[in-house]
């Protein structure tokens, strides 16, 4: 994310009904249909957990199960901004299961099967409990399909940034760092949790949809609308998916190395990014060198006017931009988040400091290589600012400071004093082996530190007590 992104809004509390509170509140009138868990299914289940207990979001996610593919189908009308969509998700259960959780915010929902079988769901709030006809054994692969629809809504922070659904003058825009995805889809939207995603939108002929991954076909779907299908096959975490509804400019190329680029622009700012997107491939061959190999099978952008978002956001393979904010730093930025943050994700929100320390380190890197500004330099600077010691960066005061500014300039200093303990031969191969060993997953603090002491052969104690946890500026190094 761009570092001027600064606040987030926490999700609200959300009640776990019991099954007789289920059946009474179904029986008054609650979506979906009747069923007996656990009827004949020879599985005595409990229901998974309403929240994974994030330390900032503890009831973002849900327990008792691991989603492997979402299958979205949307249908999207600019005009009225409404979403009618169904959601088909494959899943394995991690316990038996007679219940089970979906974070979903605002939408209506009009039905619920597990395995082709109408299901009791129930909403208090963001949550969604569905209760399927029988329960569901441990190690047991499940397909959920929720339809549902209404005007998705936008999540305004305490810093007045948005996320969520954003409805531009011509279409939309949905971003979703950390909570915004619940806005348009129901799933278990925390990082820990990942998957892989196709993605069908139906919009008016003459517009474009773009998401994440690779296009997947365009279809006439008669009566004046296009669909426009996307296939994400790695995991990605639902915090970055994204999609993108209006008037682009979509252009398809690949790199060198045959690696595919998409690049989906609007026309008002077409001309003026056009130079900045032709650099991409230059800018994921340096990633490579520095960092492995990449982990996705493309790279890409979206473009838009800054009216439309206030900051940059790292969507894996197709990271958006404002055009005001689109410049070839901010760009190394979110393309280095492609490895750090997308490919090795946070475990927890309180982890958002490993994506951004690498994100950011990888400017001064680049600024280094290309502008002749030593990376020292940047350290210095970041040293000298004050805004850098508000708070240690791997524990934030709270959800408004998930994106303040120790998690960027001195969660990267931490990085500087771990290259400065270990040299650069080390350091570089700590960072490559780092998104090598957790490619595709999700990673904690402690599994950071722990690799960094295990491959560097060092206790670095007094490094990370100063540096990542210490709440006092040290003395300059």
């Amino acid at each position: 994310m761009d570092p001027h992104a600064l606040t987030r809004r926490v999700l609200e509390p959300r009640a776990a009904f019991s099954r007789i509170a289920l059946a009474l509140l179904l029986f008054a009138g609650g979506a979906g249909g009747a069923g007996c868990a656990g009827s004949g299914s020879g599985v005595d289940g409990t229901p998974g957990a309403a929240g994974l207990r994030d330390p900032y979001f503890p009831k973002l996610g849900n327990g008792g199960y691991d989603v492997r593919h979402y299958d979205l189908t949307l249908d999207y009308e600019p005009r009225t901004g409404r979403l009618e969509g169904t959601a088909a998700l494959t899943a394995r259960a991690t316990q038996d299961l007679s219940a089970f959780h979906l974070d979903l915010r605002g939408l209506t929902v009009e039905s619920t099967t597990v395995d082709g079988a109408a299901a009791a769901v129930n909403r208090a709030g963001t949550e969604l409990t569905v209760r399927p006809r029988r329960d569901i054994a441990k190690g047991a692969d499940f397909r959920t399909v929720v339809r549902y629809s209404g005007v998705p809504q936008t999540i305004t922070g305490a810093d007045a940034s948005r996320e969520g659904w954003l409805r531009r003058p011509d279409g939309a825009l949905a971003i979703g760092e950390p909570l915004g995805s619940t806005t348009w889809f129901p799933g278990n939207h925390h990082p820990a949790d990942k998957a892989a995603y196709d993605i069908t939108v139906t919009v008016p002929t003459g517009y474009e949809a773009v998401s994440n991954g690779e296009p997947a076909g365009e279809r006439d779907r008669g009566g004046g609308r296009t669909a426009f299908a996307w296939r994400a096959a790695e995991p990605m975490a639902s915090y970055l998916a994204t999609l993108a509804v209006g008037d682009f400019r979509v252009k398809a190329t690949r790199t060198p190395d045959g690696l595919p680029v998409v690049t989906a622009v609007d026309p008002a700012v077409a001309r003026r990014s056009s130079a900045l997107l032709d650099d991409i491939p230059r800018i994921v061959k340096w990633g490579t060198e520095n960092f492995g190999p990449y982990p996705f099978s493309s790279a890409g952008a979206i473009v838009v006017p800054s009216g439309d978002l206030g900051y940059a956001l790292e969507t894996q393979t197709r990271p958006v931009f404002p055009l005001d904010g689109f410049d070839e730093t901010t760009l190394v930025h979110e393309v280095a988040h492609q490895w750090f943050g997308n490919s090795v994700s946070p475990a927890t929100w309180q982890d958002v400091w490993l994506n951004e320390s690498f994100a950011t380190y990888a400017e001064w890197m680049w600024q280094q290589e290309s502008d002749g500004v030593p990376v020292q330099e940047n350290f210095e600077k970041a040293f000298a600012d004050e805004a850098n010691w508000a708070f240690a960066p791997a524990e934030p005061p709270d959800s408004s400071d998930l994106f303040g500014a120790p998690v960027y300039g001195r969660g990267a200093m931490v990085l500087h004093q771990v290259r400065q303990a270990v040299g650069d031969e080390v350091f570089f191969g700590i960072a490559r082996g780092w998104a090598e060993k957790y490619r595709h997953s999700s990673a904690s603090t402690d599994d950071f530190i722990d690799f960094v002491e295990k491959e560097s052969g060092k206790d670095l104690t007094k490094l990370w007590d100063v540096w990542l946890y210490g709440d006092k500026k040290p003395r300059r190094p």
